[in-house]
């Protein structure tokens, strides 16, 4: 029995807004609770002020400064990194069985859990190198944490940059370093960005790693060497241990209004590459 085309797009198209309105209501649902719950306790001294009795009293603006610490550091170190392993992988290397092996053990890394990354940092950075729990293991950690997907989504997106501009680029005498700054990473700008973005929303999130190795002390990291909490970190001990879910909730609306006005900082910037080189 065949069903008539025009009763089948239309089933799909119920079936597909159903769940694209579902993923949405549930993104919609957990902002509305965090709102509701947080908005009433937010204030400039919540954000302005330290933690007082272990986070009971006061506000969160140390683990707002170990936050943007850990994130930007993370992300200085990992980024060179990423982008540059994913430049010999598509520009500078043919396919060949140790490109297949080095592109395996990056998608291996981006499976592993994350409490497994917090685990090695422990003993490798922590007890190991003798840092101790400090904002540097943290970072370590961190960017080995994000590395996978910023190699991965920087690789797709140079793949993506037609091969055309490549010859024209050597045929006007470019060499192979000039072709790949001047043409291919302009070209393949907001993929690479992407990655970057995604990343810094996992490393702001990032909870188990962050106790492990950089610990969760109320303090303010004055050097590298100094333990500290993050946002992330700050949310769950203070939910977990039922210090203040009312702090708690108003860290959370923070923490989600940081990722969206980072998200919306990376979408001007791409929209801004994307018509200077289009």
């Amino acid at each position: 029995m065949r069903i008539n085309p025009r009763i089948t797009d239309k089933l799909a198209r119920i079936v597909l807004n159903t769940q694209a309105f579902f993923t949405v209501g549930i993104l919609v649902i957990i902002i509305l609770i965090i709102i509701l719950k947080g908005a009433p306790h937010i204030n400039l001294e919540f954000i302005l002020s330290a933690p007082e009795d272990m986070g009971r009293h006061g506000g969160i603006f140390f683990t707002i400064i170990g936050t943007v610490f850990l994130v930007f550091l993370s992300i200085l170190l990992a980024t060179p990194l990423g982008v540059g392993t994913a430049i010999f992988l598509t520009e500078y290397t043919k396919e060949s069985r140790f490109t297949k092996i080095i592109r395996f053990g990056v998608e291996s890394l981006a499976g592993i859990p994350s409490i497994l990354y917090g685990l090695f940092g422990f003993i490798f950075f922590v007890i190991k190198l003798r840092m101790g729990w400090s904002l540097l293991a943290g970072v370590l950690t961190m960017a080995i944490m994000i590395l996978p997907t910023i190699i991965r989504t920087s690789e797709e997106a140079i793949k993506a940059v037609p091969r055309n501009l490549r010859i024209v680029s050597y045929s006007l005498s470019a060499t192979k370093w000039e072709t790949v700054t001047r043409v291919v990473l302009p070209s393949a700008a907001p993929g690479i960005l992407t990655g970057i973005m995604l990343s810094i929303g996992r490393a702001v999130g990032e909870t188990a790693a962050i106790i492990f190795t950089m610990g969760s002390s109320l303090r303010l990291p004055m050097s590298l060497m100094d333990s500290g909490r993050t946002m992330a970190v700050h949310f769950y001990i203070l939910a977990r241990e039922g210090i203040s879910m009312e702090k708690a909730y108003a860290t959370a609306l923070i923490l989600v209004l940081s990722i969206l006005f980072i998200n919306i900082i990376a979408y001007y910037i791409m929209n801004r590459v994307i018509a200077k080189y289009s």
